[in-house]
């Protein structure tokens, strides 16, 4: 392991320099050790060396499982419902079908496509589904990107690989059971019903001991007794599911016990360059590169397949969302990259008990591991051009209406008077903030303050609002409602109101909530095109695209440029 890891950083650091991902130096640096046949790894003499290192592989897998359950944090995910839903749905259907058709008819007619058959091409088909949750949010965050296409691809990613799993135990439980259909699906039913018992059993227990007995400093430690047990108890059972049960560890963790999550993996980040470079680089060593010649026109015709599948899933499921033009035609090429959960089952099907012939195992692994290869080298760069053509990239400075995300918007405000639309959008503040005052005295601050001084502003705008004072809240928080049709409320000038935005202030942050009400009352007086599309936004990730496009910078500036915006210079 040691002369891995060593070999697998210097080939990260080559491919860097030349400004290539470290990731695909790591596979590279595999496949040469292979060829190399170093005492140990020599496979022709050993077949079986390179499984002594599978203990250490699939807790990695774990890991990377683990982080990618908990970044489906519900709170953070309300408004999006239908557009991940749809989008789940398209890879559940579209993709495996795009790549599994085009393989089946299309492999045999390319040179050495002759070994191509229905079981491989349907394994294929599966983990053509799984991305590569890390080196997505790696790319996002060296784009500097936020927006609805981010966002979607920061919700999905995680769902999109417990996808794959599911897919994949369907598929090769099929395969390898004569059984039928019926009993495939209770198969995959009692993987999830299995994984998911231990996996949540596995982060309550977690949670329990960090809050009774474990001392801060083994909150990290702890995490990673998580994600082995997860997986070891998910293999005692008789699963295959080592993944799921990390994802639902996670999942059940971060949604528990939010900050617990953060702590993990702050513990492994210190080391986490050593964990993927030998990860990665065990990954190349399984890979017969004498293989890959032979095989490379359906290397070529996987990853093609496999563009075509995510473009088309991605395209279909966001025009029936109803989403903007930019996510529609962007998000397939940002679901590009390839990697972790991939190469776990891979790792699955190649190994001697899969149940495939040796054929089978070896063309899948070729295949699939040359594509993610290529995936890796070409997938983030596919990513980072998608969020740049779409407009998010660099978007992450500080801007006035940061607090204002698509989970705190809604459209369809409705309400008889004030208080039932104050308390409407109080709840959703308190479902999507933490706050550390209770609800209801919070609404009692608001009314009362309405009540002293109407909030409603005229032009349709609304902004009740409530100041927390020392201890209650460190930063600006707000729930944005719309009302296409208007409510009926006393207002200055008569006219409906058909936006209300709702605010909880800090005492320390008076200075942005001025801002915020200035910003909001001059663009509404002042720019009816905002007015018509703000008021008649379809949903809340439209509005969101609304308050935060360029075109509308005098609304939702940047923060260093406050005091110009707002003309608040020399206060």
């Amino acid at each position: 392991m040691a002369t891995v890891l060593v070999a697998g950083i210097i080939g990260g650091e080559i491919f860097a320099m030349m400004r290539l991902p470290k990731v695909t130096g790591w596979i590279a640096t595999g496949i040469l050790l292979r060829m190399l046949a170093l005492p140990g790894m020599n496979t022709t003499v050993d077949p079986g060396c390179l499984d002594r290192f599978l203990p250490y592989m699939h807790f990695v897998l774990g890991f990377i499982a683990f982080t990618v359950g908990a970044t489906l944090y519900f709170a953070s995910l309300r408004n999006t419902g239908k557009r991940i839903g749809l989008l789940l749905l398209g890879e559940l259907l579209l993709t495996p079908l795009v790549v599994g058709l085009l393989l089946y008819f299309l492999g045999p007619l390319v040179p050495g496509g002759d070994v191509m058959t229905a079981k491989p091409a349907l394994v294929l088909a599966a983990i053509a589904i799984a991305g590569a949750p890390g080196t997505t949010v790696l790319v996002i965050q060296e784009a500097r990107a936020r927006g609805i296409l981010t966002r979607t691809l920061l919700a999905a990613i995680g769902l999109i690989d417990m996808i794959a799993v599911a897919v994949f135990v369907f598929i090769t439980t099929i395969l390898g059971d004569e059984s039928g259909m019926s009993h495939a699906l209770q198969s995959v039913v009692f993987q999830f019903t299995v994984t998911f018992l231990i996996g949540g059993g596995c982060g309550v227990i977690a949670i329990v001991l960090t809050r009774t007995l474990v001392s801060p400093a083994f909150l990290g430690p702890t995490m990673v007794a998580v994600i082995l047990g997860s997986w070891g108890f998910a293999a005692g059972f008789g699963t295959s599911g080592g993944i799921l049960a990390c994802t639902f560890a996670g999942i059940v963790v971060t949604n528990l016990r939010h900050d617990l999550v953060r702590s993990g993996e702050a513990y492994l980040q210190t080391i986490g360059g050593a964990l993927f470079a030998l990860f990665y680089t065990f990954a190349g060593m399984r890979l017969d590169f004498g293989l890959v010649p032979q095989a490379a026109a359906l290397v070529g015709l996987y990853f093609v397949a496999r563009l075509i599948g995510k473009c088309v899933s991605a395209f279909t499921a966001m025009s029936l969302a109803g989403v903007t033009a930019n996510v529609r035609g962007y998000l397939g090429v940002s679901l590009l990259p390839h990697g972790g959960v991939a190469v776990g089952l891979i790792l699955l099907v190649s190994g001697e008990n899969s149940g495939f012939s040796e054929e089978v195992r070896t063309l899948v692994n070729t295949v699939g591991l040359s594509a993610l290869a290529i995936n890796q080298l070409l997938g983030p760069s596919a990513t980072r051009f998608a969020l740049e053509r779409s407009g998010e990239a660099f978007k992450d400075r500080a801007r006035l209406l940061d607090f204002l995300q698509e989970h705190r918007i809604t459209v369809g405000l409705n309400g008889d008077d004030r208080e039932a639309t104050i308390r409407q959008l109080t709840a959703q503040l308190y479902a999507t903030s933490k706050m550390d005052v209770d609800q209801e005295e919070f609404v009692q601050r608001v009314l009362a303050r309405d009540e002293e001084h109407s909030t409603c502003l005229g032009s349709g705008l609304m902004i009740p609002h409530a100041i927390l004072e020392e201890g209650e809240g460190h930063e600006i928080r707000g729930v944005l409602g719309i009302s296409p049709e208007g409510l009926d409320f006393d207002t200055p000038d008569g006219r409906l109101v058909h936006a209300v935005l709702l605010l909880a202030t800090p005492e320390i942050e008076r200075t942005r909530h001025l801002q915020v009400l200035s910003a909001f009352a001059t663009a509404i007086t002042r720019d009816a095109n905002l007015v018509e599309q703000l008021y008649h936004a379809r949903s809340p990730a439209h509005a969101y695209e609304i308050l935060h496009a360029d075109k509308h910078a005098d609304i939702n500036y940047f923060l260093e440029e406050a005091a110009d915006q707002a003309g608040l210079r020399g206060i």
